[in-house]
């Protein structure tokens, strides 16, 4: 019972990048263990190596060693048709530039997700409109990205990410691009959710008033871990609210 409990795994994981001549070690033996329903950071300056570890989980990347077991899948293992597979089943993602199709509305953009796993446009639509509606854009479903604020692209990014249920979302410098106020909107909104259905939530950031947010903090300096912390879980987050 308690491996169920051990969502991602990651085993003396290191990544070495090769430019000409020169290595650079970007991640070094790296041991860490996320259970179900965490909200896990990555806490680091730029070039820290937190961004790489995502991308490491996330099969965006492939370790020079070890082991990234998630979901008891070996993903370092799976070539890149069974990692699309993996990605559409299990993960979920909020980019820092929202990656929003500009051609296409809000609706558009959150049905995304269901559209690549076939189901049908009457039900996708019904389920992105809740979605908008949860992350407080029921009004906004026919705008694109251009007719919104950057707090309002990244409501539907979020509503883009959790649509298809995923177990695990990562988070990458989710509110790099937004105001103090509009960051704590966006950071309630994910942790909310996060919460409300036991999923697991890997975020990556430089500023530590976002890490609070988090249950385990794990530091990151020169592509190791320098330290790793237990936040209070029951610190109040906030509530999410209609624009």
């Amino acid at each position: 019972m308690e491996n169920d409990q051990k969502i991602i795994q990651l085993k003396d994981i290191s990544k070495i990048y090769r430019l000409g001549e020169e290595k650079v070690i970007a991640l070094q033996n790296i041991n860490l263990t996320i259970n179900k329903g965490d909200i896990c950071c990555f806490l680091g300056t730029s070039g820290s190596g937190k961004s790489t570890m995502l991308n490491l989980m996330a099969g965006l990347e492939k370790p020079t060693k070890g082991e990234i077991i998630i979901k008891g899948i070996h993903v370092e293992k799976l070539n890149e048709k069974y990692l699309v597979r993996f990605r559409q089943r299990y993960l979920g993602f909020v980019f820092q530039s929202y990656n929003l199709m500009p051609a296409l509305t809000a609706l558009e953009n959150v049905s995304l997700p269901l559209a690549f796993r076939g189901v049908p446009k009457h039900m996708r639509n019904k389920r992105s409109i809740e979605f908008l509606k949860a992350v407080g854009l029921g009004k906004y479903i026919k705008h694109k990205p251009t007719q919104m604020s950057g707090g309002q692209q990244q409501r539907v990014g979020i509503a883009r990410a959790f649509i298809g249920n995923p177990q695990i979302v990562f988070a990458d410098e989710p509110t790099g691009n937004l105001d103090s106020k509009t960051t704590k909107e966006v950071m309630n909104i994910i942790t909310s959710m996060v919460r409300k259905n036991n999923q697991t939530l890997v975020l990556v950031t430089h500023d530590l008033n976002i890490a609070q947010y988090a249950d385990k903090i794990v530091y990151i300096l020169d592509g190791g871990i320098q330290k790793i912390e237990q936040v209070n879980r029951s610190k109040s987050r906030g509530n999410i609210g209609e624009e």
